[in-house]
């Protein structure tokens, strides 16, 4: 609980706008306003098509990533509270979404979200990520998986 009010309370890097959203209701308008009154959006998640007891396995990409266009992105990860908060943020710098089949090595299959953030220079020289590529920011993007309990709103064209 100290840490999502730590993340929900503390200043966003250069260039992110940020919310800790504790409805669906606060979590679209926060969205709404971030892509524009009046602009239309649609959520993907990651989504598990077989069901599955194994909680850590590897899996294997089996096809080309899609790419997902979306000039603008708002995602929303959900925090470990005693109820629902989700720590939603967006970055003006540039982001790639993608839609991407994954096959785990006890047969699972999932259809996940994944975002490369292609400007890390702002962030933080302790972000785990730069610790487990072995890079500094802003040397190389940063791609990572959305759990299936995580959003990401994108604007319709």
């Amino acid at each position: 609980m100290e840490e999502t009010l730590r993340q929900c309370e503390i200043k966003p890097i250069i260039g992110e706008t940020k919310f800790c959203a504790t409805s669906l209701e606060s979590m679209l308008d926060f969205t709404s306003d971030i892509f524009g009154l009046g602009t239309q959006f649609k959520v993907v998640s990651t989504t598990h098509l077989t069901k599955s007891n194994t909680i850590l396995q590897n899996y294997t990409i089996l096809k080309v990533p899609q790419e997902i266009s979306a000039p603008k992105i708002v995602a929303c990860h959900t925090m470990p509270y005693p109820y629902a908060v989700f720590y939603c943020h967006s970055q003006e710098s540039e982001n790639k979404v993608f839609r991407v089949s994954l096959g785990g090595e006890n047969g699972d299959r999932v259809e996940a979200v994944a975002v490369c953030h292609m400007d890390t220079s702002q962030w933080s020289r302790d972000h785990p990520s730069f610790h487990v590529l072995g890079i500094e920011p802003g040397t190389s993007p940063v791609c990572h998986f959305f759990p299936g309990d995580n959003l990401v709103w994108i604007p319709l064209p």
